[in-house]
């Protein structure tokens, strides 16, 4: 009856375990990336909802700002500030915008130019989020 495992035995199953997690690691890392950058995406979208809101249960205009250097944004109505993200230093994403400010007046409606879009990207993968001028949000992937 045999009760150990030789060397040679032992380096195989390790050479195979080495192989697996080299394998493993850069496809854990292409999720993780895609998982924040839906969650960015996502807050993005929550704070576009936000504003809206904001402008309508105050009566006054509310504004999302995004924060391009810094990768974060800001939701702002009457001189208050009612929510930051640092997006970039949360999920590693970047922040491009076609505006730097989505502004809803009291009626919810947008002010200003018609559409507005945010890109939310880590390296080459991006999520869009289109803001209309009706107030809605919607993030393609």
């Amino acid at each position: 009856m045999r009760r150990a495992f030789t060397l040679l035995e032992l380096v195989a199953v390790c050479t195979l375990v080495a192989v697996a997690v080299g394998i493993a690691l850069p496809r854990g890392k292409y999720v993780l990336d895609g998982l924040r950058l839906r969650q960015a995406a996502h807050e993005v979208s929550g704070a576009i909802a936000l504003t809206r809101v904001a402008a309508i249960r105050r009566g006054q205009v509310a504004r999302l700002v995004v924060d391009r250097p810094a990768g974060s944004i800001r939701v702002e109505s009457g001189g208050d500030t009612l929510l930051i993200r640092a997006l970039r230093a949360m999920h590693y994403v970047q922040l491009h915008a076609t505006r730097d400010t989505v502004t809803f007046g009291a009626n919810g409606l947008g002010v200003g130019v018609a559409n507005s879009t945010i890109v939310v990207s880590i390296g080459a993968r991006a999520e869009t989020v289109v803001v209309s001028r009706m107030g809605r949000a919607r993030v393609s992937y």
